[in-house]
């Protein structure tokens, strides 16, 4: 089967949804989620959230995650909010993956992302293909379903 074109339009749209999230701190919110006090800093540190290609050339975007401490509970909070349990990419990579293994094979999926300008390997998007995560509802863009999370 012949592989088809990728609208550049599409690969805009995918790599200003992923700079968007480039250095954006997420942190676990003020309260600890198991006793309900207040949560002082911990530390943070960065998490490459997707790999993008720019020129035959990788360029890892990475955001910041906050770790918090409870006083009460001893419990370290972390954040999961751009990232599915799991995962090592950020959750829109994941959808875009989840979405694209709807109508092609895995193999061909890390072959149209990699098209799209987006570093996965095909056994992560067969892995992330098939977990169970909550389905992210797909929106057509010039004949490909692009997931709403990008």
């Amino acid at each position: 089967m012949r592989i088809r074109r990728i609208h550049p339009i599409i690969t805009g749209i995918i790599h200003t949804a992923l700079r968007t999230c480039e250095g954006v701190r997420f942190h676990p919110g003020p309260v600890c989620s198991s006793c309900g006090s207040h949560l002082s800093g911990y530390d943070e540190r960065k998490k490459r959230f997707a790999i993008l290609l720019e020129d035959e050339i990788s360029r890892p975007l990475n955001v910041i995650i906050q770790r918090s401490y409870c006083h009460n509970c001893g419990m370290i909070a972390v954040p999961e909010e751009p990232f599915y349990p799991g995962t090592r990419i950020g959750s829109p990579v994941v959808d875009l993956c989840r979405s694209l293994s709807a109508t092609m094979p895995y193999s061909r999926v890390s072959t149209y992302l990699e098209m799209m300008g987006v570093q996965v390997n095909r056994w992560s998007a067969r892995h992330y293909s098939c977990m169970l995560l909550p389905e992210e509802p797909p929106v057509e863009v010039f004949g490909m379903q692009i997931p709403c999370s990008i």
